[in-house]
């Protein structure tokens, strides 16, 4: 199955270099990487066009303010594979997580992952490149420590072969399957079928997550986890500030309630 990893940037080429390095060594080779940027700057292009050794697509657009569904709507369109993985530019994946999507991928269903969060000083180091995340991926309890730091969330980047008894008990349990940006998968059918991210909602983070959530349901998926599956590692930042959403949630639980599921600002209108 062809896989386009769809990665939303935004100027940060040193991130993007760690997420390009990881993608070198993945496990599952049928996949393109989808680049999409909010904007369209110099830095970035000239990094680009270093790449070597990846199927690649890189889709820009004018730099005016957060419009990051847009430009997720861009990569959709620009992608030729069946299925569909998002993550964002600051997540850097395991050797193994296009495989884990893939693995778990069914009709009918959505992947919803998470993500283990790097404090600062180990973020520095993989943004050196004195960290390589495949080395911690294999190595991770020489980072046991981070079980203390409630932020780190470390039991998310722990691996669990999916074919393994022990994913198998732990998948029966109850899990978090709620929507979140930075790692999700579906079939680009599906995707297509609720017309992709709703632009509407601005520069809020409502579209990234949020409304997803619902829509997919609506539309008739299930969620399910891939936790511990497809695992990426975040790294820390300052936190942004994309201005105050109660009157965008406020029209998506109208829209929610109305079960209007195929967002009117979407795929369509590029």
């Amino acid at each position: 199955m062809k896989v386009s990893l769809i990665v939303a940037v935004y100027k940060d080429v040193v991130a993007l270099r760690a997420i390009v390095e990881a993608l070198q060594t993945q496990t599952y080779k049928n996949f393109e990487l989808v680049i999409v940027e909010d904007g369209s700057s110099k830095e970035m292009r000239e990094y680009i066009a270093t790449i070597e050794g990846l199927e690649l697509k890189h889709t820009m657009q004018e730099d005016k303010g957060v419009r990051k569904a847009r430009s997720q709507n861009n990569g959709i369109l620009a992608s030729s594979g069946e299925y569909l993985i998002f993550i964002d530019g600051d997540c850097v994946p395991y050797t193994t997580f296009i495989e884990g999507h893939v693995k778990l991928a069914q009709k009918g269903c959505v992947l919803s992952g998470r993500r283990l969060n790097l404090p600062p000083k180990l973020s520095q180091k993989v943004r050196e490149g004195s960290l390589r995340i495949v080395e911690m991926e294999k190595n991770l309890w020489r980072y046991g420590y981070l079980f203390f730091d409630k932020e780190a969330r470390f039991r998310q980047g722990i691996y669990l072969n999916p074919e393994s008894f022990l994913y198998k008990l732990f998948s029966k349990k109850a899990r978090a399957t709620a929507i979140l940006g930075c790692n999700f998968s579906c079939f680009k059918e599906d995707m297509e079928a609720i017309n992709g991210f709703d632009e509407s909602y601005g520069e809020t983070a409502v579209s990234d997550d949020m409304d997803l959530d619902w829509r997919f349901r609506a539309y008739g998926l299930e969620l399910k986890s891939c936790k511990n599956v497809a695992n990426v590692a975040h790294l820390w930042h300052k936190a942004h500030d994309r201005g105050d959403a109660s009157a965008q949630v406020a029209l998506m639980r109208k829209r929610e309630k109305e079960q209007k599921f195929r967002c009117e600002k979407g795929l369509s209108t590029h």
